[in-house]
């Protein structure tokens, strides 16, 4: 599945940075002339196995520049992949005001407890944007159960367990204070409609780091046998413009406030053409990966204008994320 090595892997191999991720020959692997009606753009993919296939709950953005979600499916999560005729979640702004200019970034959860999947996204309001919550069984027909986060809020998903009896979410606020930063939070409920208990998880460091100021998850959390693996994104501000790349951080098995490990460099970041030109140069965005056996498989959205794809070990990504974890927390705020 991952092909030959790109140019660009080749030359970071020779430098001696070990690569984590593998990108699919076959990227990207979905693009705009795919989806079966008019649409700009197709990133920011939510993922899950459903039936023994890989399914992609994709964010879509029509010619007017409002966003919905429409769901693909394929045998192998690479190829042939079927897309629904036409969008699969559309917003709903009569019933929910708060959708009135769309929805974004979807992230699925299998919540096992509810036999069925939760679904935390964006939803754009007058008011800015905020996080909102849906389930489905299917991926056919969907139950809002509204706005669970008051804007500005993004970047949200669930754990797929209780902790002491409670659910816990993901999530970044955005304070008007701009020089605070925009941290990962952590919030709990007893019934995913009333959060509390807020507190920061993990803060965007400062200065010159690769993920100083601006920081938020990108798949939801990923449960191994060491803890709770996260991918999140940082947002390096340059004279050119903004990049984003990604990093890793484990946490508590028991209990997830606590942070074991926090990656100093970042894993994975982008360097193809895809990646680098498109609404929004320099983006890698994952919303959803897939576990299956040791491999874990990444959807991202590449510079906002496609879905893209990379494989890595799990194993793999421990062994990197001990090798190269931040003893040092004097650099975080």
């Amino acid at each position: 599945m991952n092909g030959p090595e790109t140019k660009d892997e080749r030359c970071m191999k020779e430098a001696g940075v070990q690569e984590i991720f593998k990108r699919s020959p076959h990227n990207p692997i979905i693009q705009a002339r795919d989806i079966p009606y008019p649409a700009n753009s197709v990133f920011n993919a939510g993922a899950t196995l459903l039936r023994g296939e890989t399914l992609l709950l994709m964010r879509v953005e029509d010619r007017r520049g409002i966003s919905h979600f429409t769901a693909a499916r394929s045998k192998d999560g690479v190829s042939d992949w079927r897309i629904d005729p036409a969008p699969t979640l559309a917003p709903d702004p009569m019933q929910h005001p708060e959708e009135v200019w769309g929805i974004e970034d979807p992230r699925v959860t299998r919540i096992e407890e509810l036999d069925a999947w939760a679904v935390l996204y964006t939803a754009y309001s007058r008011g800015g944007p905020l996080v909102s919550l849906a389930t489905t069984r299917d991926f056919v027909s969907f139950e809002r159960k509204g706005v669970v986060m008051p804007p500005e809020d993004k970047d949200a998903a669930l754990f797929p367990v209780r902790f002491g009896g409670r659910w816990a979410m993901l999530h970044r606020p955005v304070t008007a204070f701009q020089d605070v930063g925009a941290h990962i939070w952590i919030s709990f409920s007893p019934d995913m409609k009333h959060w509390g208990d807020h507190q920061i998880l993990l803060p965007a460091r400062k200065g010159a780091w690769w993920d100083a100021n601006k920081i938020g998850l990108s798949p939801p959390p990923l449960e191994t046998p060491e803890g709770w693996l996260i991918l999140y994104h940082g947002v390096r501000s340059t004279a050119s413009g903004c990049i984003y790349r990604l990093g890793l951080a484990l946490l508590d098995l028991e209990d997830p406030r606590r942070v074991v490990m926090r990656s100093d460099e970042w894993v994975f970041g982008p360097q193809e053409p895809y990646e680098t030109v498109g609404d929004v140069d320099k983006v890698v965005f994952p919303c959803g990966w897939i576990v299956q056996g040791d491999t874990v498989r990444l959807y991202y959205g590449a510079a906002d204008r496609c879905i893209a794809l990379a494989t890595a070990d799990l194993c793999d990504m421990l062994d990197w994320l001990k090798a190269h974890h931040d003893t040092d927390r004097r650099a975080w705020p």
